[in-house]
This record gives C-alpha cells, sequence and structure tokens, in this order.
C-alpha cells in the first residue's frame, strides 16, 4: 500500500465457516493426518524434519503420489511441527510425539484459527524462500549458501511478498475494485514496480514486471494449498522455450498470466497480520457494540456500501426508536468532524423507517438537527412539519456541502451541486457569508474552487474573505 490512507472495512465471513475453510485446506489438513499419523518409531533430523527415508510412507500415508508427494509430505511435516500439532521429545534422538495443539482443531473455531494463521506463516516463509535447485547451486564448500551469488535478499523478498498481498488485499476490499473477482497476475506484480505517476512504462520497467511474475507465479503456488488464495497459474506455453516449436497462444487473453484471488479464508488471514503489524484495518461489524458515537465517527472514512452495511449491523441490535434518538444526540457538534457525522446520521435514520418520527419531531427547534428533521420528515410524507427558518436553510446548505467536502472532496457530484445552489439562488454568496457555521468560509472557499464561472467563483471567494473576516481569521 503506497499511501497512509485508511483501509476500507473488509466483510468477513463467519468464524466458525472460517474454522471449517481452515480445517479443509490441504496443507493443515495434511499436517493433521501426520500428526496423528507419527508414534515412537518416527524419527525427525536435527532440523525436526522428517528424516528423508520415512518421507515415502508420510506421503503414501497423505496418499500423495508424483514427483513432488515426499516435497509435499515434508512441507506438511514442518507445519505440523511448527503449529504445535507434533512435538520433538528428544531432538538427539530425534523422537516425536502428539504435539498439545492437535486438539486445538477439535476446538473453537478461534483455536482453529490461530492453528492457521501459525501454518499460514510458515507457509508465507517457504514463500520466500527461492527453488530448491537454486539453493543447492548456491551451496559453498562449507555447506554454507552463498546469498551474493543467490542474487536473494531474504529480508526483501519478504517485503516484497508482504508488499504484494497487502495491495490485492487493498484491491479486494475496495468498493471499486474486483471484489470477489480474480486480479490478473500483471496488474498485481505492476503495482508493486511502476511508479504512480509514469505514463507508458520503459522497456526496463516491463521487464521488471515480467520477473515479478515470475516470482509470483513461483510464490502463489505455494500458497494456494494453505487456503489464502485461489490462484490460476501463468500458462506454460508463455515461458515455452524459444528454440522449440512455439505453441499456438492467445496472447490477448490476459487469465493466460496467471489470476489470483483472495479466499475468504485469505482475507481475514492478511487482516489479522495487518493488525499485528499495526495498521488499522477494520471490518465491517467492529462498531455494532459501541456507542453512536463511534458508530458516527468510524463510518466517515467507509465507502458508502461498507458505511451502510456497519450501520445496519449497529441498528440490528438496538430498539429501531430508542437508537434514533442515540444518534440525533451523537449528531451535534460544532467540531470539524461534525457535518459528516450528521450526513452519516442522516443516512442511518433512513435505514430506520417511519418508527423513528417521534425522534425527529424532538430536534425541530434545535439549530443543528432542526433543517434535517424536516428533511427527513417532509421526505417520508408526514404532516404539520414546520417551515424552515431562510437562517435554517442556508445553515443546513453549508452544513451538507461541509460534509460532502469531507466524504468525497472535490467531487463532480459536490460541483454539480455547487452549480445548481448559485443557478437557484442568485444572491446565495451575498447572504451564505455571514451564515454562523464554523465550516462557512471553507465551503465558500471550495464554491470559488469548483464552480466553473469564473464571474461566479470570483463572487464565492469574495464571500469566503467576508466570513473569515467575520469570524476573524
Amino acid at each position: 500500500m503506497s499511501d497512509s490512507s485508511p483501509l476500507p472495512p473488509v466483510r468477513l465471513h463467519p468464524e466458525a465457516e472460517l474454522a471449517r475453510d481452515a480445517l479443509s485446506t490441504p496443507l493443515l489438513a495434511r499436517a493433521a493426518r501426520l500428526a496423528r499419523w507419527a508414534g515412537q518409531d518416527t524419527r525427525v533430523d536435527a532440523g525436526g524434519g522428517l528424516v528423508e527415508e520415512q518421507l515415502p510412507t508420510a506421503a503414501a500415508h497423505l496418499g500423495l503420489t508424483g514427483e513432488e508427494a515426499a516435497a509435499s509430505a515434508s512441507e506438511a511435516w514442518r507445519v505440523a511441527v511448527d503449529t504445535g500439532l507434533v512435538a520433538i521429545v528428544d531432538e538427539e534422538e530425534g523422537t516425536v510425539a502428539t504435539g498439545e495443539d492437535l486438539a486445538l482443531l477439535s476446538g473453537s473455531p478461534q483455536d482453529v484459527l490461530a492453528v492457521w494463521l501459525t501454518a499460514l506463516e510458515t507457509a508465507l516463509a517457504d514463500a520466500s524462500v527461492p527453488d530448491l535447485d537454486d539453493l543447492v547451486d548456491a551451496m559453498d564448500g562449507g555447506g554454507e549458501i552463498d546469498f551474493a551469488s543467490l542474487d536473494w535478499d531474504p529480508q526483501a523478498e519478504q517485503e516484497f511478498l508482504d508488499g504484494v498481498l497487502a495491495n490485492l488485499y487493498l484491491l479486494t476490499v475496495s468498493e471499486d475494485g474486483p471484489g470477489d473477482g480474480p486480479v490478473p497476475l500483471p496488474a498485481l506484480a505492476a503495482s508493486m514496480i511502476v511508479p504512480s505517476d509514469m505514463g507508458e512504462p520503459t522497456n526496463d520497467v516491463l521487464e521488471q514486471v515480467s520477473d515479478a511474475m515470475m516470482r509470483l507465479d513461483d510464490q502463489f503456488r505455494v500458497l494456494e494449498p494453505v487456503g489464502i488464495v485461489e490462484y490460476q497459474p501463468v500458462d506454460e506455453a508463455l515461458m515455452a522455450d524459444t528454440d522449440e516449436e512455439p505453441a499456438v497462444v492467445d496472447e490477448t487473453d490476459v487469465s493466460r498470466y496467471g489470476m489470483v484471488r483472495l479466499t475468504p479464508l485469505g482475507l481475514y488471514g492478511l487482516r489479522s497480520r495487518l493488525l499485528e503489524a499495526g495498521i488499522p484495518a477494520p471490518a465491517v461489524g467492529d462498531l455494532a457494540d459501541k456507542g453512536a458515537d463511534a458508530l458516527l465517527d468510524g463510518t466517515s472514512t467507509f465507502p458508502p456500501s461498507a458505511a451502510q452495511a456497519e450501520t445496519e449491523q449497529w441498528l440490528d441490535r438496538r430498539e429501531p426508536l430508542a437508537a434514533a434518538r442515540e444518534l440525533l444526540t451523537a449528531a451535534r457538534g460544532s467540531d470539524a468532524g461534525a457535518p459528516l457525522r450528521r450526513l452519516r446520521c442522516q443516512q442511518a435514520l433512513s435505514l430506520v423507517g417511519a418508527v423513528a418520527e417521534p425522534a425527529l419531531r424532538e430536534v425541530l427547534d434545535d439549530a443543528e438537527l432542526g433543517g434535517l428533521a424536516r428533511v427527513w420528515l417532509t421526505e417520508r410524507g408526514f404532516g404539520d412539519v414546520p417551515p424552515p427558518s431562510q437562517d435554517m436553510v442556508f445553515w443546513l446548505t453549508v452544513d451538507t456541502i461541509a460534509a460532502q467536502l469531507a466524504a468525497e472532496g472535490n467531487s463532480e457530484e459536490l460541483q454539480g451541486l455547487v452549480e445548481g445552489l448559485a443557478q437557484q439562488h442568485g444572491g446565495f454568496f451575498a447572504a451564505a457569508w455571514r451564515v454562523d457555521h464554523p465550516a462557512t468560509a471553507d465551503v465558500l472557499e471550495a464554491m470559488g474552487r469548483l464552480h466553473p464561472d469564473k464571474r461566479v467563483a470570483k463572487e464565492a471567494r469574495k464571500a469566503a474573505f467576508k466570513a473569515r473576516s467575520q469570524q476573524g481569521g
């Protein structure tokens, strides 16, 4: 992630469902089977790995065949040891026993997910290690790895993979991202290599992207068995030896270059890692048991659909009329965040329904909430709604624009609102600078920036100057 802006909230599946997913992942399922298989005759080497002569038996127990069977069994065993499903009893003799944590796989969803998170760390560490053949080739005479000849920096490789996964997480949780859909591998590699301000990538940059794709292809193949991603590998025909007869390849089919998707379990795992790293990574439902003030402030940075989903969960736990009163109380204030709180309050009240009517009538005379209440009651067809004063209309207008600025910045929608206001109310700026609202000057300055008509924009800037002078700033 390239900036410090807050992450959008993730929508997590229920923990019971995630725990079932974790238990069914190939890597953890195999590790559990090997933990139950291990006995007094099982032997490990100095590093805790199964001795080589027992790997075929372990692979057969797991039903694995083929060239990679022994390697897959060895990987599953390492996970069993790392997660505490297997315990090393005597390092010198290489004996093992069932680990205490094996029982956690029959425990609560939180217990299962804790074990899976440890397995995930093992898989991530493995994904950052070069191919075994490359490691063997890089051994010096003393059996040590010559990192210089390998051109491999373990820390840099781990940081690269962490960055890729963070970008994949951000793409997945963003409302304008692919959502549950897969992300093309070239786009993910480019997100790590191509500068955001670069126009047409240079050949050197494109070559770096291609190299990154090949690294990611290897890494996602390693990560798929732990259940963090679903991965469609790069089409091997694209990597065919140029000396051989070329295969017929549709190079316009982006899926041939690899497609990756975070699973629901992967979203859970990456969010857990982000939180552990001290990065705020909200989830929909985090605010459901908190007060209305926390809800309105917390959803202020949420995209619209996420804010609605969070608010719906908050409302589901409360009696509607009491919830409406609590929301209105929390919406008051003259601080910089207050206009956006009132906007979120208005959006939340739209979900409550007609039962909220008494709460809205109670604030009709409130200087900050009276305009909002009149709009809500009128839009729902309630009668006997007193007309707003001109001062209230202007105050509500300034409050609304201030909220939109805070939520969206200089958006096209806001520009349209500004143009409409200036067109409908010929004397708007002459009156608006007098509005007793903390954001009046800022709103008028924004209107001056946003309005395409130079004459109107100048009028708005003049009004902003008057407002600021009136406020003593």
